[in-house]
C-alpha cells in the first residue's frame, strides 16, 4: 500500500523520477509494517533467528533435566525436532551442545532469557512460539510433570505470561496436539476443539472466527521468518497450524449441523 501511496506523492513532488524513489521508500515502509525491524535489517533478522534458535535447545535441555534425569523419550524427541528441522550436521552438532549445556544442573537460564527478551522481546510472536515449543517438549512424553510445569511457569513469567495466560495456552497447545494427523475421533473430540482454540461452547461464531484467525496468523511462515523464527522451525508451527485448522473445520461442521437441525 505505502509503495503505491509513495510513488505517487513522488510524481507530484519530483515528477517521474520521484515515482521511483517514492515507490522505493514505501516498500521499506511496507517492509516494516508485514515483518518488523527485522524485515529492514536482515543483519538484526540473523541475530534474532540465531538467538532464537539458542534458546530453544538451552531451555529444551533445561526442560528436559528439571525432574533430575533427561529420559530417552525427551532426547528421542529432540532428536526427531532437530531431523524435522532439517539441519546439517554441523548444526545438529551445535545444538546438541546447546541442549547439553542448560541441561547441566548448574546452568542458569536467566541470563540467556534476558538476551532473548533484549534482541526477540518486541515480538509477542516470537515469546509464544519459544513456549510453544517448549510445551511441546515437556508433552513429549504425554504429561507435564510438576518440575516441568513449574519450570515453564518461571519462563513464562519472565516473557511477560501471568500464571493464568500460561495454562490457556498450556490447555491451547495440548488440545491443538489431539488433532496432530487430522480429525480427532475421541468423544471429547468436540470440547478438545473448542480448547484448541481457547474458546467455549458460549462463544459466538465471530469470536470463534476472530480466535482462529488469530491463532493462523500467528502460525503464519512469512510473519514468523520475518520476524525471526528460523526458517529451519517453520515446519513445526506450520503442523500446529494445520491442527487449528482442524480443529476449527470440527466446531464451524458441529454449528452448521446444529442450525441446519433446528
Amino acid at each position: 500500500m505505502f509503495r503505491i501511496l509513495g510513488a505517487l506523492a513522488g510524481f507530484f513532488i519530483l515528477g517521474f523520477l520521484g515515482i521511483f524513489l517514492g515507490y522505493f521508500a514505501g516498500s521499506i515502509i511496507d517492509r516494516f509494517r508485514a515483518f518488523g525491524s527485522a524485515g529492514m535489517n536482515p543483519l538484526n533478522a540473523s541475530r534474532r533467528q540465531s538467538v532464537f534458535l539458542e534458546t530453544v535447545f538451552i531451555l529444551m535441555g533445561k526442560l528436559a533435566k528439571s525432574d533430575g534425569r533427561v529420559s530417552e523419550t525427551e532426547v528421542s524427541h529432540v532428536q526427531q525436532f532437530m531431523q524435522k528441522l532439517g539441519m546439517t550436521s554441523d548444526h545438529r552438532l551445535k545444538a546438541i551442545a546447546l541442549f547439553k549445556q542448560g541441561a547441566a544442573a548448574d546452568y542458569d537460564i536467566h541470563p540467556k532469557i534476558n538476551e532473548f527478551l533484549a534482541i526477540c522481546g518486541p515480538s509477542h510472536n516470537l515469546k509464544q512460539m519459544l513456549l510453544v515449543y517448549l510445551i511441546i517438549m515437556g508433552l513429549s512424553d504425554g504429561q507435564l510433570n510438576s518440575a516441568e510445569e513449574e519450570l515453564l511457569i518461571v519462563v513464562a513469567g519472565r516473557l511477560g505470561y501471568s500464571p493464568a495466560a500460561f495454562k490457556q495456552l498450556l490447555d491451547m497447545v495440548l488440545n491443538q496436539m489431539h488433532f496432530a494427523g487430522g480429525q480427532s475421533t475421541s468423544a471429547s473430540a468436540l470440547e478438545d476443539a473448542y480448547k484448541a482454540l481457547g474458546v467455549s461452547k458460549e462463544n459466538t461464531d465471530q469470536e470463534i472466527k476472530h480466535a482462529y484467525r488469530k491463532l493462523m496468523s500467528q502460525y503464519h511462515p512469512d510473519k514468523l521468518m520475518g520476524q525471526g523464527v528460523p526458517e529451519e522451525m517453520i515446519a513445526v508451527a506450520t503442523e500446529q497450524a494445520k491442527e487449528v485448522q482442524t480443529a476449527y473445520d470440527l466446531i464451524k461442521k458441529n454449528r452448521d449441523q446444529n442450525r441446519v437441525a433446528a
